[in-house]
């Protein structure tokens, strides 16, 4: 149905199209959707890149002059059937539909085989000694000059941060997550398991109880460097072709790592740092991914195994000059790892996913090594902020998403592979129009973002999950303008749900959303406001009482004045451990 709605866009046809899908996913099974075509999908970006397609790509499809068979029809509307150079005018829409009909499945959330999470989990053990091979390549005037470049651009917030974990005016707070001791929800507030690293900084008496009355009620196991408990690693799903890995922290450093976070958040957002390093929202990049595909001025980097691969070393050069910042971050950083197959090893990165100071951290580390790159590249110095607010609107740093101007790029990307980053070349761009950043892609100014199946389709109204999931994706389709797969969506939702009501995006009802807007079933008796029957997501927060002391402590730890949204998280609390949709009358808006 999305190949016959974008053949109809594009004004061509797609039926060789869906019959070589069908074809091959019978013999090739659904690996064909989730591994072969977002191949396709990634070498045809790359294409667009570089204004050419090189017969190299493209592997496992078959050629006509030029060009793959496949998608011919649209792939003609880009480039030059016989030369297979970019057409100076591409249809935009049959750009749009090649990306949507070869990535739809690329992110579907299905587990791996168990041979591709344990080779998954080897490239993690053989990443971190690659790391630690780079630490001995590196030599003191690299080192050197990191720390100057660090200190230009984030002295003055370290400073600060020096003076605040000095004076335990950091706050910490336990995250919603699973951690490698097992505690959950109100449970984590009962913590008295500390290490001897984290009270030098994070004394236990200040953090871990409300008050000095209650300091000595309640014992706590400190724990030595060599007690230590690991971070546990474990995948989870990314693509079928290979897991995400994340580490799973214990509380003790979470917690503290938490206090970091939040001083480091709020120090960035009141500096000029914010010009260049984005916290929390992402538009600023994706603002910037659509002005290089416009002009062709900046480019959008993406580096492979990022967080994997900053080395502990270059963290500690980063804040080498800032103590107490430097004891606090390194007190709060888990030295060992226990990976599936491999046993306990010793950690040469500073942090994988799953720490809470592995963004920020990374952040900064990329950013300091995009300057070091642009000063290669101009044959100067660095000496003043006023020299790198030069630069504002043209780098920035979201995690892993980094921009930079073209005119810099190579030096740049020298730059971060000397310092044991690894840029991955299929995701990157600046050779054409074609930019992509924070999960928005853009080609000349405009937006060619997909939609993407994220779960399998529900058989029956028991499988909430995937009932949520496939409404989603029948209204994000709905926007996206494929009308007759929406259709065709709706035929199947309905033979799911009994009522399937259109609301706004907004409503809690799970529903149709419509440009021509909401309806109105009844009205509610006490509010008079409009109500529809539907849907709704209901989940129940597992019960965890906390009294005492250490509901006090929560208290303490809350942010802002307001009463908790809540009124039972001294009851329940934690993630829940599974959802469900029930029948209700709610408003549609």
């Amino acid at each position: 149905m999305v190949a016959e709605d974008s053949a109809t866009r594009c004004r061509t046809d797609a039926t060789m199209d869906i019959k070589t899908v069908q074809g091959r996913f019978k013999h090739e099974g659904l690996s064909f959707l989730t591994i072969t075509l977002p191949s396709f999908g990634k070498d045809f970006q790359k294409s667009l890149d570089q204004g050419i397609v090189d017969r190299n790509m493209f592997q496992g499809f078959s050629w006509h002059a030029g060009l793959p068979r496949f998608l011919g029809g649209f792939l003609d509307r880009v480039f030059d059937r016989d030369t297979g150079v970019l057409l100076n005018d591409p249809d935009i829409d049959a750009i749009l539909a090649i990306r949507q009909l070869s990535l739809i499945y690329s992110k579907i959330q299905l587990p791996c085989t168990p041979a591709r999470d344990a080779e998954a989990m080897s490239g993690y053990v053989q990443c971190d000694k690659e790391v630690a091979e780079n630490d001995q390549r590196m030599g003191p005037d690299d080192y050197s000059e990191f720390t100057r470049m660090a200190t230009l651009l984030l002295g003055s917030l370290f400073s600060e941060m020096d003076r605040k974990i000095h004076n335990l005016e950091l706050v910490p707070k336990h995250g919603p997550g699973a951690t490698a001791d097992k505690l959950r929800g109100n449970g984590k507030y009962r913590l008295s398991t500390w290490t001897s690293r984290l009270e030098k900084y994070f004394p236990s008496g200040d953090y871990l109880f409300p008050n000095a009355r209650y300091v000595h009620e309640e014992a706590v196991d400190f724990l030595e460097p060599g007690s230590e408990m690991p971070v546990r690693v474990i995948t989870v799903p990314k693509t079928q072709k290979t897991p995400r890995i994340i580490a799973i922290e214990p509380t003790a450093m979470q917690y503290a790592q938490q206090a970091v976070l939040e001083g480091f958040n709020d120090g960035i957002a009141k500096s000029f740092l914010s010009d260049f390093i984005g916290t929390e929202s992402q538009e600023p990049n994706q603002l910037l991914a659509q002005q290089g595909s416009l002009k062709g001025d900046l480019a959008t980097l993406d580096l492979s195994e990022a967080s994997d691969r900053v080395s502990n070393q270059l963290v500690r050069a980063l804040m080498r000059r800032n103590p107490e910042l430097h004891g606090a971050v390194e007190a709060c950083r888990s030295r060992k790892a226990e990976v599936p197959g491999h046993g306990v090893i010793r950690l040469a990165k500073f942090a994988s996913m799953g720490s809470a100071l592995c963004f920020p951290v990374e952040a900064m580390v990329f950013l300091t090594i995009c300057f070091l790159g642009i000063e290669k590249e101009l044959s100067t110095r660095f000496t003043s902020k006023q020299q790198l607010m030069k630069f504002r609107g043209r780098v920035r740093i979201y995690g892993d998403d980094i921009i930079v101007p073209v005119d810099f790029v190579h030096s740049v990307i020298d730059s971060l592979e000397h310092f044991g980053a690894r840029v991955g070349s299929s995701k990157s761009f600046w050779i054409g129009r074609f930019r992509e950043s924070c999960g928005k892609e853009y080609y000349d100014g405009f937006d060619v973002s997909i939609v993407k199946v994220r779960s399998v389709f529900p058989s029956s109204r028991k499988h909430a999950s995937e009932v949520i999931s496939l409404v989603s994706l029948r209204n994000q389709l709905y926007q996206a303008g494929y009308w007759g797969t929406v259709r065709a969506l709706d035929i199947r939702i309905e033979g799911i749900l009994k009522w399937f009501p259109y609301v706004a995006d907004s409503s809690s009802v799970l529903g149709r959303i419509s440009f021509l807007g909401y309806e109105t079933q009844r009205e509610c008796e006490k509010l008079h406001s409009p109500l529809v029957k539907g849907w709704v997501v209901s989940s129940r927060l597992p019960k965890d009482p906390l009294s005492e002391d250490r509901a006090l402590l929560k208290f303490f730890l809350k942010r802002g004045g307001q009463p908790s949204v809540d009124r039972n998280h001294l009851e329940r609390a934690g993630r829940p451990r599974r959802v469900d949709i029930k029948p209700r009358w709610a408003r549609p808006f």
